[in-house]
């Protein structure tokens, strides 16, 4: 269908009049009062969903005259109550809670900003909106006050309770209007009505503030989003949407969150569309299995409590922050590192359907707020939370079939986040390969990221990372990558200085990791100093036995070098962060003999293996899960003791063939080979 030549302002006039609104009302608005965005809009949109200038100045003064009227702000909550008192009846916009008081077996209503507690509420209410009993809602409401002497109920009384969203929704009408709309138009307005403006961002960043809605429109679908402070991450989740909740702090129990045993009751999951955690580093249960119902939730969408077996459609959103730079994380740990260590499990985080790259996200400024028309946030919510009732998971299989590479839960999460992407953008369903395509690439591109850090956590078993896709008609594969797996390496290009050698060993936190081995060699008496992770007594000890065959058989590598001529300073640093290593003897050896001879070790070359006090070769352990990560930090050489040729056929074959790769039988020959002397 063409589409009309129009701005986005324009289009969202015609095809979506009254349900849209001027954003910079809404940050006008936002600066004086403190109510979610879905709340101000709600009344910018019965007030000034239109484009007369006229009419909005006088929307907007009776938006604010209702503000200041009825919003109740918490300093002047005392002063709101006389006048319930003195006028005997008064409207109010509070957040309501409510709570069973089984002892008395009413319902009891909680206001935040008035500071009421115990006010009777009606089952009825409570039966229509379940959301006051889990995080509260806001509402408009009508108080009334009747003291009676002796009572112990409160004197405010509910006559009228009116939760503050969209009355209905017509899909159908915003399935024609988008019609209206191409794709690039389409994105710019859902961001615009988020709030954001799109012309002052690439296209990449806004596909990423795209990706922050998935959650709303998709069924249990798990995203991590970490990256710096300030950039907005947590937005969407507590401002935009109604049916989304942000648990701040971090702590929380099973009963609150998934089921509470005493009163039978299902949490947070099974009454918002979306959960979303603010502060990973912070998350906290005080139950022991709290993380494990957490995984079982986040892989099948449902968890057992006792007897029952629970069923919910919860997102689950995980948002933090990222304290160092991401190229020191990728090199040095994994993307996952700031959550707290009870979650650190490759298990957990293999449920992850995407990984949002917080940090290609610019920090918030004003300029990125629009003054735009967008729909109003609560419209937008509604018309979300109908899409969770529609899937366009099998979008992908008409044009494309994935790589071998995905495993069935590969599958799944891109599935999710390719219907995801098409419900916000194609929400009438007619979309081409093209779009699909983009789509797919983010997915894909998303998951990976995961699965990344579970390679790095979790090892070989997650060994499978080069995803890709193959298009039906032509059956070209095109294999996706993640940008920040490219740039520089730990172990660097060019040759190093004699005496400077990298491996891959275990270290004693339980992981393989890389590490760099320095010496110093200056004129003296044969004294050997260590520094760095060397001075773990496990590590010296190592180190010191190499020493002494370094003395005793230095004369067989070289008959010049004088091993007493001068002293040695050997420094020991863990590139991985995974602790010191015992397994460093031959390494040892090496890096003395390297640095005495004043010969460097073959560039990129990582040296794997040990050796025991009377030079016998001792094999590298988990050889498989060792080239890997010596691959991932840019070693393109290894050289491997002999008894561990048996241990070749793990190795996937396409990563040995990245290396060039010698033997070595003995801890001379192990020199010979290390510093390129046949």
């Amino acid at each position: 269908m063409e589409k009309e030549d129009l701005s986005i302002d324009a289009l969202l006039n015609l095809h979506f009049a009254g349900r849209v609104v001027r954003k910079d009302l809404t940050k006008l608005l936002k600066e004086g009062a403190n109510v979610p965005v879905y709340v101000l809009e709600y009344l910018l949109g019965m007030y000034c969903a239109v484009e007369d200038e006229g009419v909005i100045q006088e929307g907007l003064k009776t938006v604010k005259q209702i503000l200041s009227d009825n919003y109740v702000r918490p300093d002047e909550a005392e002063k709101v109550k006389s006048k319930i008192k003195e006028i005997g009846s008064y409207k109010i916009i509070d957040k309501v809670t409510v709570k069973l008081n089984e002892k008395r077996d009413i319902y009891e209503a909680i206001l935040s900003n008035l500071g009421v507690k115990g006010l009777a509420v009606s089952s009825d209410i409570v039966k229509r909106y379940e959301k006051l009993l889990v995080g509260g809602i806001w509402c408009i409401l009508n108080l009334q006050y009747y003291y009676e002497e002796g009572s112990k109920d409160s004197p405010f009384l509910i006559s009228e309770l009116k939760p503050i969203q969209m009355p209905n929704l017509d899909m159908n009408s915003i399935f024609e209007g988008r019609k209206k709309f191409t794709e690039d138009q389409w994105l710019d307005m859902m961001l615009r009505s988020t709030g954001l403006e799109p012309t002052v961002f690439e296209k990449r960043v806004k596909w990423h503030f795209l990706a922050r809605l998935i959650p709303l429109v998709e069924n249990n679908y798990n995203l991590c989003e970490l990256g710096p402070r300030g950039t907005g991450k947590s937005h969407i989740y507590k401002e935009i949407s109604p049916n989304s909740i942000l648990v701040s702090g971090g702590q929380t129990t099973v009963a609150n969150l998934f089921y509470n045993m005493s009163s039978r009751k299902v949490g947070l999951v099974g009454v918002w569309d979306t959960v979303a955690f603010d502060e990973v580093a912070g998350i906290h249960f005080k139950d022991k299995d709290g993380v494990q119902i957490m995984k079982d939730f986040m892989a099948s969408g449902s968890f057992s409590r006792g007897r029952d077996i629970v069923n919910a459609n919860a997102a689950m959103v995980f948002v933090g922050n990222i304290n160092q730079s991401v190229d020191t994380l990728v090199k040095t740990s994994h993307l996952f590192a700031p959550f707290p260590e009870e979650m650190i499990d490759s298990a957990f985080f293999d449920r992850m359907h995407a990984y949002l790259p917080g940090w290609e996200i610019p920090k918030m400024r004003p300029e990125f707020l629009t003054n735009q028309y967008g729909l109003i946030v609560d419209f937008l919510a509604e018309f979300l939370r109908e899409m969770r009732k529609r899937s366009f998971s099998d979008a992908i299989d008409r044009y494309f079939k994935i790589g071998n590479n995905l495993n069935q839960r590969d599958i799944i999460a891109v599935r999710k986040t390719v219907s995801g992407l098409l419900k916000i953008l194609y929400p009438h369903g007619e979309f081409g390969k093209d779009a699909v395509e983009r789509c797919l690439v983010y997915a894909i591109e998303s998951r990976r990221r995961v699965k990344e850090q579970l390679k790095k956590i979790g090892g070989m078993e997650f060994y499978d990372v080069h995803f890709s896709y193959i298009d039906n008609e032509s059956l070209e594969e095109k294999f996706v990558s993640i940008p920040e797996q490219g740039g520089g390496s730990l172990i660097p290009d060019g040759p190093m200085s004699p005496g400077t050698m990298h491996t891959v060993l275990p270290g004693n936190l339980g992981h393989l990791g890389l590490y760099r081995l320095e010496l110093q060699v200056t004129a003296g008496n044969g004294k050997l100093s260590i520094s760095g992770s060397g001075t773990d007594t496990k590590t010296k000890e190592a180190i010191k036995i190499a020493y002494d065959y370094f003395k005793a058989n230095m004369s067989r590598v070289s008959s010049l070098s004088k091993v007493g001529d001068h002293d040695y300073h050997l420094h020991i640093v863990e590139m991985q962060n995974t602790g010191p290593t015992s397994d460093l003897t031959l390494c040892s050896f090496i890096t003395l003999c390297s640095g005495l001879m004043g010969k460097p070790i073959r560039c990129q070359m990582i040296i794997l293996g040990n050796m025991s006090l009377g030079g016998t070769i001792e094999k590298a352990s988990s050889l498989a899960e060792t080239l890997q990560v010596g691959f991932d930090a840019g070693a393109k050489r290894i050289l491997i003791p002999m008894s561990s040729v048996g241990d070749i056929p793990t190795i996937p074959g396409e990563l040995f063939a990245k290396f060039q790769t010698s033997f070595y039988s003995d801890p001379v020959d192990a020199v010979y080979k290390a510093l390129g002397v046949e």
